[in-house]
């Protein structure tokens, strides 16, 4: 399947224009990280624009997908079910497109939260999809930078950072208060 053929069946999938666009950027971004570093540009592309198939899902239908799975439910997810877009949207990434590399497949499951271990081709579509250039928050353009130059530097940043807005988002106390 081609790029063009690709990205035509995601915005049918996907059924919001907003939701297209930021694929289409994720995997333009992701494109771009991976010829810095080194990276297979095909699966960064690939990962970039099938990344989000599930986040347009309701909580109910997350769920329901996810466990009909088989998927184990931890009780955050549960909680926010918008975190199982990313293990679902792997799944639908492999059912309805054909995706089997695993390593493709792992890049869609961690672009939300990241994980412990992450290969180069995580970090990518991870800073793709947190740094795309819709994306409005004061370090987006700073963090990008150094991206481009540090790539395990950067994921670990914009994850610390992410980490900080969530916790002012569930407490309401700003981090210059804490």
């Amino acid at each position: 399947m081609t790029f063009t053929e690709l990205a035509r069946k995601v915005r049918e999938h996907v059924g919001q224009e907003h939701r297209y666009a930021h694929s289409v950027r994720v995997a333009r971004c992701a494109d771009l990280l991976a010829r810095v570093h080194g990276v297979d540009r095909r699966k960064a592309r690939l990962a970039g624009m099938l990344h989000d198939l599930a986040r347009l899902y309701s909580p109910q239908r997350l769920v329901a997908e996810s466990e009909s799975r088989g998927f184990s439910i931890g009780a955050a997810e549960r909680e926010h079910p918008t975190l199982l877009h990313a293990r679902l949207g792997a799944a639908l990434a492999r059912e309805q497109f054909g995706v089997e590399d695993p390593e493709v497949l792992s890049a869609i499951e961690k672009h939300t939260l990241g994980d412990e271990s992450m290969s180069d081709l995580d970090c990518v579509v991870y800073l793709a999809d947190s740094l795309e250039p819709h994306r409005k928050f004061a370090e987006r353009a700073e963090l990008w930078d150094r991206a481009l130059r540090d790539l395990r530097g950067a994921t670990k940043e914009t994850m610390r950072l992410t980490a900080i807005h969530h916790a002012q988002k569930r407490t309401g106390v700003p981090a210059s208060a804490s």
